[in-house]
């Protein structure tokens, strides 16, 4: 690993055992990209990857020549204006119009480790030889502003951490309106674009399509991540698939607006860029201020998407998640939501945890209706203290008895949010986000805090502490169900309205950071309805979410499976709900439920009480089978064998990281009569390793990691012949179906 400057050439090479990234300084002093990709020798000069030729119709830098356009060159963080006509990676705005710019190379410094961000989420190093860095200072002399584009390559990881830094050095304001984190110009445009999206209960559907001249993107104005799109996109080649072909995948380690985005030439030239979304976004540079984009990660694979995920998943889950539980298991939780919604009292809580902790559960979570009048969705956000009509002894007394059943205890927040019943409305009306003189809209009767005012978030942070510190809480699940309309804040004067949208975020980051560090033993779960906040910027902080408030079986399949090509298992809250399911009132067995939800964080969303004996058996069991293999689930390679997307099958596995155990999951979705043989080729195996083979089916068998990736592991089942049979492959096939193959290495 390494980082190299030629001072005769002017080039960089950042480089590890797996990839090159190179750029150089043009004669017109700013940043060109020359490549990047799997790793090429290092040599005296690539002055051949630079390509500039007259083109008609161009315009070009230098007078009386006409060989050197930014049309048609390869940049780093490019500008609009001066000969390129692509969308720029930045935009100042200057106090006689004009935004045009020229930041031109000043110096560089190279050093061991990684440096954080202030005030933002970012990955980390744990020792400087994890990681290189790479810091490119660049100025435009007229404006006297500075721009710092910061770049690390890690060690043993395909992956290249990118912002970018802003530093005002003149003596004049200026708006800053475009700052991408990452621009990467590559040469060709022989990719397919996929995206992760959906909606509420359909987050993260896989979307694929070819790059075609023109732009493609996907976003968000939301002030949230959203459940429409995630700050996350790949790149393929076409003939790439899961385990083969060149693939990039672009995640940006932020909650907020953002924007996405590919721009194709007329000469197949791919501009890919990720960060803040310019759309109501403005920062005032005043002198002497700065602005710091938030981080991209870039991952290059040349053996398939599956390669890319497992550098995301390693990366995100030990050098993004922080703290205690970032190694610790999980606790197998039951949330009361599903149980009771609105309706408990603390006896019927008692009652419900009792039976939970008989089962095998550690942990109780009380949702929302804790606090405050909150009897329903129109009143109490805002008051953080107890509803001692519901809890007779508080939220303390409450946790002291769900500790005395031998269970931790967890609890629901909504801390963003109001509502106008509520004592602290009625105090603050100013304290929600609203444009003046207008109307304002609502989501659920509820109001957004305007958290990019200091004295909102330390108020919030007062009345969450003094419950964090009061009661024994182990657990916080941290809810948001409501989309910023009318950004405008009172505190701040008319050029900086546009920072709002960033500034709240940087809030909500402040105020997590004060109550994560404050309290360390406490596991944070974020949410926001569902999986309307899954990005990397949050697992920083909480380093699981809950995945979507969707909890039925088979659309948690795509969901899950969509969900896996960034984020790791551990991250994915996945929960066993009721039958028929709340949301979609679809009945699926107790089986398939809890096989689609232990590959993510586990838990219940139900009253096992209300369970048949025989069903609660199945759940004494289904916790049994999480306990023993949660750490090798969570920290083990996750592969994607068959997708929900393409057909009625869905497969996929976990690998332990010694290669000497796995479990397969292999899920029907419908039944289907006299279908043919089926077979799955295995991965991630060893192959002179000869592993058991077990399932709830078939007696034990022995293979070797070469079969079973060659070969492949049989799943033919009951219905292949007459679907009523049981004949030769066990036990009676049905619609959503489910089948667990455990494999251990025989000594």
């Amino acid at each position: 690993m390494g980082i190299i400057f030629s001072e005769k050439t002017k080039e960089f090479h950042l480089y590890n055992d797996q990839i090159s990234y190179l750029m150089k300084i043009m004669r017109n002093g700013q940043m060109g990209q020359l490549y990047f990709g799997k790793r090429i020798p290092q040599k005296d000069n690539y002055d051949y990857l630079t390509e500039n030729t007259y083109r008609p119709v161009s315009a070009f830098v230098y007078e009386n020549e006409y060989s050197f356009s930014l049309e048609h060159l390869k940049q780093e963080y490019p500008s609009y204006g001066t000969t390129d006509f692509r969308m720029p990676a930045v935009e100042v705005s200057q106090q006689n119009g004009s935004r045009i710019t020229n930041f031109q190379y000043v110096s560089h410094k190279i050093y061991p480790g990684k440096p954080a961000l202030e005030g933002l989420p970012a990955t980390y190093t744990q020792a400087d030889a994890e990681a290189d860095t790479l810091e490119i200072l660049l100025r435009d002399e007229l404006l006297g502003v500075e721009l710092t584009l910061l770049y690390t390559i890690f060690q043993n990881e395909n992956a290249i951490a990118r912002s970018a830094r802003f530093q005002n050095n003149g003596d004049v304001d200026y708006q800053l309106t475009t700052a991408m984190s990452l621009s990467l110009d590559l040469p060709d445009d022989d990719y397919e674009w996929i995206q992760f999206s959906g909606a509420w209960g359909r987050e993260r559907y896989v979307k694929s399509r070819r790059l075609q001249q023109g732009i493609q993107s996907v976003g968000s104005t939301r002030g949230a991540s959203g459940h429409f799109h995630n700050p996350f996109v790949v790149l393929k080649r076409p003939q790439a698939d899961e385990f083969q072909g060149e693939v990039m995948g672009f995640s940006l380690v932020y909650s907020g607006n953002f924007l996405a985005q590919a721009e194709v030439d007329t000469f197949h030239v791919t501009r890919m860029m990720i960060g803040i979304h310019p759309a109501g976004f403005s920062w005032c540079l005043k002198p002497g201020g700065s602005f710091q984009t938030p981080e991209a990660v870039l991952v290059y694979s040349d053996g398939g998407m599956n390669a890319m995920s497992q550098t995301f998943h390693r990366l995100y889950r030990t050098r993004l998640a922080r703290g205690v539980w970032r190694d610790k298991e999980r606790p197998i939780l039951l949330n009361n939501w599903e149980a009771t919604y609105f309706n408990f009292t603390e006896e019927k809580l008692l009652a419900i945890a009792k039976t939970a902790k008989e089962a095998g559960v550690e942990l109780f979570v009380l949702d929302d209706g804790w606090f405050s009048t909150r009897c329903g969705e129109t009143s109490g956000l805002g008051d953080w203290w107890p509803n001692t009509e519901r809890l007779p002894n508080g939220v303390q007394g409450l946790s002291e008895k769900i500790e005395a059943l031998g269970l931790k205890f967890g609890l629901w927040f909504e801390l963003e949010m109001v509502n106008k019943d509520s004592e602290l409305y009625r105090s603050h009306p100013d304290w929600i986000l609203r444009t003046p003189d207008r109307s304002v809209s609502h989501g659920r009767k509820q109001y957004v805090l305007d958290f990019s005012r200091k004295e909102v978030v330390d108020y919030i942070y007062i009345m969450t502490a003094k419950i964090l510190r009061e009661s024994k809480i182990s657990y916080v699940k941290w809810d948001m169900n409501r989309n910023i309309t009318e950004c405008y804040s009172t505190a701040y004067e008319a050029c900086q309205q546009g920072e709002i949208f960033h500034r709240y975020i940087l809030g909500l980051y402040d105020l997590y950071e004060r109550l994560t560090s404050e309290f360390p033993h406490i596991l944070f779960e974020s949410c926001a309805s569902g999986g309307g906040r899954f990005d990397p910027g949050l697992l920083y902080y909480a380093p699981q979410a809950w995945t979507s408030d969707d909890t039925d079986a088979v659309e948690r399949l795509k969901i899950q499976y969509g969900t896996s090509y960034a984020y790791p298992l551990s991250s994915m809250g996945a929960h066993v709900s009721i039958t028929p399911n709340h949301q979609l009132g679809r009945s699926t067995p107790l089986k398939m439920r809890g096989d689609v939800a232990c590959f993510g964080a586990f838990g219940y969303e139900l009253d096992l009480a209300q369970l048949s004996a025989e069903e609660l058996e199945e759940v004494k069991q289904q916790i049994r089978f999480v306990k023993t293999y949660r750490h090798m689930i969570h920290t083990g390679s996750f592969y994607r064998l068959l997708s929900p997307f393409e057909g009625n099958i869905t497969a996929w596995m976990v690998v332990s990281e010694d290669q000497k155990h796995a479990i397969v999951a292999y899920f029907k979705v419908l039944n289907d009569a006299n279908c043919e043989y089926r077979r799955i080729r295995l991965k991630g195996l060893k192959e002179e390793i000869c592993y058991r083979v077990t399932d709830e089916y078939a007696q034990s068998d022995d293979f070797y990691g070469s079969e079973l990736m060659q070969v492949g592991l049989i799943t033919t089942d009951s219905s292949a012949g007459q679907p009523l049979g049981e004949g030769k492959y066990g036990e009676l096939c049905t619609d959503f179906w489910s089948r667990m193959v455990l494999l251990d290495a025989v000594d």
